[in-house]
């Protein structure tokens, strides 16, 4: 049984400000990456035990993209709450700040 997603505000602004970026270097390119993150999600809700990272936080990197989506899976209630969409060159400890 899949597992429902569940996108936090500050991971739907993470998505958002991504994609503006990405429209403003190519017309069309923010659509790809939007389309990119909708197929990780699905993968995430068929299988969302990938490796823990920190503090119970999963990371999935995104493959065409240097993101990686964090995520916590909540096993009792059937569901993945996404946390952040995070740029794979910045620092992670600035990610753990903004927590």
């Amino acid at each position: 049984m899949p597992y429902s997603v569940l996108i936090e505000p500050r991971a739907l602004a993470d998505i958002q400000q991504a994609i503006n970026y990405y429209d403003s270097k190519q017309i069309g390119l923010g659509k790809r990456f939007e389309s990119a993150i909708d197929k990780h999600l699905l993968t995430i809700s068929k299988n969302p035990f990938f490796q823990i990272r920190y503090s119970g936080i999963r990371c999935l990197p995104m493959k065409k993209f240097p993101f990686m989506i964090h995520f916590i899976v909540n096993e009792k209630i059937n569901a993945v709450f996404i946390v952040s969409v995070f740029h794979t060159s910045l620092n992670p400890e600035k990610w753990q700040l903004l927590e």
